[in-house]
């Protein structure tokens, strides 16, 4: 164990090195994702950043992907495809603390927890980076009306594909870490993944702050655009990574409560 927790201390700063320098983490980002492994690694070994690692590399790897179909959807975002300390936070923060929880109490639950959380993760991940793919604009849950593509709270056929499949990559990763896998569980978790990501969307739609540029008149998720402050159109005070952390987390209480 001793052995394993030495090459955990060489081997995390060393991915997070190569997230930083391959431009898919900022600085602060880095640091954060160290935390959040060092959290995982204690708790479950290497088997748990496989599948950690299985989020953050699928989820790169699409955000890379078929970039001139997603030319414009920046604009609308607060956050870059780098990923910061929030983003890092929001997405592995719910894991870490299901991790923690494991390693106080040995209980496997919260491993099915752990793992739920990061399919909901990659489940809302994989939605957003496939999901602008469809030739169609998607539909908005709000006010049932199609709109522009990376509008949060909007929901289009091949992103809720992509949710499921995301949410399903996952629990198959989960099959190098579990050792009580069976069809049942592994339906709990896409299933506890994928409800995490709708609930992402809800929120997006009603809660999430939004705001409109007063110089191009676009709608963005940025306190800022064109230079110059936006006005708010929609919610009070959370925004997109609080939301994103909202849904993770409960991507594991829901799996607890189907499990129970």
């Amino acid at each position: 164990m001793k052995i394993e927790f030495f090459f955990l201390l060489l081997f995390i700063p060393a991915i997070a090195i190569g997230g930083w320098r391959t431009k898919n983490l900022s600085i602060s980002g880095a640091w954060m994702a160290v935390l959040v492994g060092l959290f995982i690694g204690i708790a479950y070994g290497f088997r748990g950043l496989f599948v950690l690692g299985a989020f953050f590399l699928s989820s790169s790897i699409w955000s890379h992907l078929f970039k001139k179909h997603k030319i414009g959807i920046e604009d609308r975002l607060a956050k870059t495809s780098k990923r910061d300390w929030q983003q890092v936070l929001a997405n592995g923060g719910p894991a870490a603390l299901f991790a923690l929880l494991f390693s106080i109490t040995g209980d496997n639950v919260w491993s099915f927890a752990f793992v739920a959380s990061v399919a909901g993760a990659n489940s809302d991940t994989w939605a957003s980076e496939i999901g602008p793919l469809s030739h169609k604009q998607p539909f908005s849950l709000r006010s049932f009306r199609r709109v522009p593509k990376g509008t949060s709270g909007a929901v289009s056929p091949i992103g809720t594909i992509a949710a499921i499949l995301g949410a399903a990559f996952i629990a198959l990763a989960a099959l190098v870490m579990l050792d009580g896998m069976d069809t049942r569980l592994f339906i709990l978790i896409t299933l506890s993944g994928f409800l995490g990501n709708l609930l992402d969307t809800l929120l997006g739609a009603y809660v999430q702050l939004d705001y409109r540029c007063r110089v191009c008149g676009i709608q963005t998720e940025s306190t800022v655009h064109c230079g110059q402050p936006t006005e708010r159109t929609k919610g009070y005070w959370m925004n997109n990574e609080l939301v994103n952390a909202i849904s993770s987390l409960m991507s594991g209480v829901i799996l607890l409560l189907l499990y129970w």
